[in-house]
C-alpha cells in the first residue's frame, strides 16, 4: 500500500514512475511535487475540515490528493491522463472518501459534478498543482461558472501568480489582475523553487490563494461590458487610455466626445490602463454604457 508520506519524495516518485513504466508528458504539464513542506502549505491554505470538500485538478500520482484526504470530508480529483488512473487507485486506496474521475476539466460540467459529489457540505475549495499551459483558462472557468467555492488554492507559474495579485500602477497589473480580483481576494502563500519537482520545470512556481468573494468589490450594471472596457484598455499597453478606448468604442467622427466623457469622471485621457483602479474602471464602464457604447 502506498502512503501519503511515501509519494511526495524523490525516491518514491521515481519508484512509482518506474513501476508503471510511466513516460511523463510535457504536453500535459506533468511535473510531480516531491516536497512535503510545500504540500503542507498548500493544504493549510485551503482551510479544509471534515464537513468540507476539495476539488483537485490534475492529481498526477496523488501526492497532494492524499494530503487533502487527511483533512477534507470529501475529495474529488479530475485527471485527464487515463494512464494515471490505476496509480491513483493504489495511492488513494486508504481513503474511501476520495475519488477520481477521468476527464478534461475544461470540458467538464462542473455544476453537475458539484451536485453529485459535494452536496450537503459546508464549503468546497479547489486545490491543485495546475499545468502551466492552461492555468488561466481553468481559473476563469472556475470563476465564470459561479460555483459555490470558498477558496481556490493553486500552484502555478510565479509570473502568472504575480499578475493575478498585482496592484494598479505596477508592470504586472492587467486584465487578468482585474478579472481575478473582481471575483476573489488574492494572496501569495509561498514561492516554490523548480528544484522540488520531478522532472524540474524551467521556471519557478508560486502558491496563491484566491478567496472567492460573495459579491464583487465594485457595482457594475453590465459585467460583460465592464470586462470589455477593461480588455480594450489593455489592448496596447503603451498607448493611452484615450487611444485604446477610441479605437474600440468610437469612430473618427465622434471620438472627441471621449475626451469630454473621461474628464467628466475625473480620469485624465493621457493615463494608461495599468494605472486605473477597479473602481475607476467601474466608473468608466458605467459612463461609456450611458453614452451608448456597446
Amino acid at each position: 500500500m502506498v502512503t501519503a508520506e511515501d509519494v511526495a519524495t524523490p525516491s518514491k516518485t521515481k519508484q512509482i514512475i518506474k513501476k508503471h513504466n510511466l513516460v511523463l508528458k510535457k504536453s500535459l504539464g506533468q511535473n510531480f511535487l516531491i516536497d512535503q513542506n510545500i504540500l503542507g502549505k498548500i493544504v493549510s491554505a485551503a482551510e479544509l475540515g471534515p464537513n468540507k470538500g476539495a476539488l483537485e485538478v490534475g492529481p498526477g500520482i496523488g501526492a497532494l490528493t492524499q494530503q487533502l484526504a487527511k483533512l477534507a470530508g470529501r475529495v474529488l480529483a479530475v485527471e485527464i491522463d487515463q494512464r494515471l488512473l490505476p496509480i491513483l487507485g493504489e495511492t488513494l486506496e486508504p481513503y474511501p472518501h476520495a475519488s477520481v474521475v477521468h476527464g478534461d476539466i475544461l470540458k467538464t460540467d462542473l455544476p453537475e459534478l458539484f451536485r453529485q459529489h459535494f452536496d450537503g457540505l459546508d464549503g468546497v475549495s479547489v486545490v491543485a498543482n495546475l499545468p502551466y499551459y492552461i492555468t488561466t483558462p481553468i481559473i476563469m472557468k472556475l470563476l465564470e461558472e459561479k460555483l459555490p467555492l470558498e477558496n481556490i488554492v493553486v500552484m502555478i507559474q510565479k509570473e502568472v501568480a504575480d499578475r493575478m495579485a498585482a496592484r494598479p500602477g505596477t508592470k504586472d497589473y492587467g486584465s487578468l489582475s482585474i478579472a481575478v480580483q473582481f471575483n476573489c481576494e488574492p494572496e501569495l502563500v509561498t514561492i516554490v523553487p523548480r528544484t522540488v519537482f520531478v522532472p524540474q520545470p524551467n521556471v519557478d512556481s508560486a502558491v496563491i490563494r484566491l478567496r472567492v468573494r460573495k459579491t464583487p468589490p465594485v457595482d457594475v450594471a453590465d459585467v460583460d461590458f465592464f470586462f470589455a472596457v477593461v480588455q480594450a484598455s489593455f489592448v496596447q499597453r503603451r498607448k493611452t487610455l484615450y487611444n485604446n478606448l477610441a479605437a474600440r468604442f468610437f469612430t473618427k467622427e465622434n471620438k472627441s466626445e471621449l475626451e469630454t466623457l473621461l474628464q467628466s469622471i475625473n480620469i485624465e485621457p493621457s493615463r494608461r490602463g495599468e494605472t486605473l483602479s477597479m473602481d475607476e474602471f467601474a466608473r468608466l464602464s458605467t459612463a461609456l454604457r450611458a453614452h451608448g457604447c456597446k
